[in-house]
């Protein structure tokens, strides 16, 4: 590795905010309605909140869960939790309360995020500290132990440099095997910076590339395949106003990158099924036959200009260069209509060191008793 290349993902935020202060870096829609942050308020933003996290006595080694959709919000507080020198641990929201209990007892975390009311809910008799998303600008929780997201931001001192060290765990993942049994993945920083360099390599990603987030943040692929590229490459990252939305927004986007799972692509395929005529129509048979070794130069012209085009805008792909699928690889009959598309998904493993652990019976979650937080600075 060159002298003063970017070990940890905190390094990889601050090289892009001085090379490109100004350039666009995440946007999020909302009420119908881009917002974007550049990379200079990225990194401002996520500053101010890792110093709102280490006034509440968030430390070093400490651990941050995430119970959210993919959002602005929850990206920023994983990069300042990680900035703070803690582990970020996004946590599926759809996951069931015996689930969440077990997670808890393994990780006894004190710190967590929540998207909407329920979560926080459900965190508040789990974890001593949470803090609440409070998406709608109401004022806010009465609760002791709730912190709003909005007055989290704290200015950071002089010299708050990011505590993070390259072999230092940056992100951990849980699933539920069965109950009380658990498989978690963890990352370090010096691994997912790796791993980024090489899928920038390997894709052609650039700071000129648009991606789109729309599979679970809870994945480890999210933060392997999209997160640390992100941050490595500087390209813009989007976030859809919501799953309803998602399809929509990603046509009005018409992303460079995309990645998602086996079943991200063959609800796109059903996408364009719905869109084509019935199975004996002429569009059809011109794209199938498009794909046969026997068809010409100028079957295939006709295709693409007439049918497979237009498809590709349909489903937000006309400008994609970089079609990622993580984890199982498509299925024939999909992976057939997205070559006739003319788009190259490559498979991506979601592969990685899944390691069984039981939930710990004797580490009762912490309910409504945090510890006193001092500031570490």
């Amino acid at each position: 590795m060159a002298i003063g290349e970017p070990q940890t993902l905190p390094d990889c935020l601050r090289q892009q905010a001085r090379q490109r202060p100004h350039a666009p870096a995440l946007r999020h829609k909302r009420l119908g309605r881009w917002q974007v942050l550049t990379w200079q308020q990225v990194v401002e933003q996520t500053e101010q909140l890792a110093a709102g996290l280490t006034q509440l006595g968030f430390a070093p080694g400490d651990t941050l869960a995430l119970v959210s959709h993919p959002r602005t919000e929850a990206l920023l507080l994983s990069l300042a939790a990680q900035w703070a020198g803690g582990v970020a641990v996004p946590l599926d929201p759809h996951l069931g309360d015996a689930a969440l209990d077990d997670i808890v007892r393994h990780l006894a975390p004190r710190f967590a995020f929540a998207e909407d009311d329920r979560q926080l809910d459900r965190l508040l008799t789990r974890v001593p500290r949470v803090i609440d998303a409070n998406p709608r600008g109401l004022p806010g929780h009465p609760h002791a132990w709730v912190t709003d997201y909005g007055a989290l931001h704290a200015p950071s001192p002089a010299g708050f440099s990011p505590a993070a060290q390259p072999h230092g765990e940056a992100f951990t993942f849980l699933r539920a095997e069965a109950p009380g049994e658990l498989a978690e993945q963890r990352f370090t920083h010096a691994a997912l910076v790796r791993e980024a360099r090489h899928v920038a390599a390997t894709e052609r990603l650039h700071a000129g590339d648009e991606a789109f987030a729309a599979r679970a943040f809870a994945a480890a692929a999210q933060a392997r395949y999209l997160i640390a590229p992100w941050l490595l490459a500087g390209f813009r990252l989007n976030f859809p106003e919501s799953l309803a939305t998602r399809d929509n927004d990603r046509r009005e986007l018409a992303p460079t990158l995309v990645a998602g799972t086996r079943e991200t692509y063959a609800r796109l395929a059903q996408l364009v099924d719905d869109r084509l005529p019935g199975p004996h129509t002429w569009r059809r048979k011109l794209l199938a036959s498009s794909q046969s070794r026997r068809s010409g130069p100028l079957t295939r012209a006709i295709a693409w200009w007439l049918v497979a085009r237009p498809l590709r805008e349909v489903i937000g792909f006309s400008r994609t260069h970089a079609a990622l699928v993580t984890g199982p690889a498509l299925n024939d009959s999909t992976a057939a209509l997205f070559a006739a598309l003319r788009v190259d998904v490559h498979a991506w493993p979601e592969t990685g060191a899944w390691q069984r652990v039981a939930s710990r019976a004797d580490a009762l979650p912490l309910r409504n008793h945090p510890q006193a937080a001092q500031p570490a600075y």
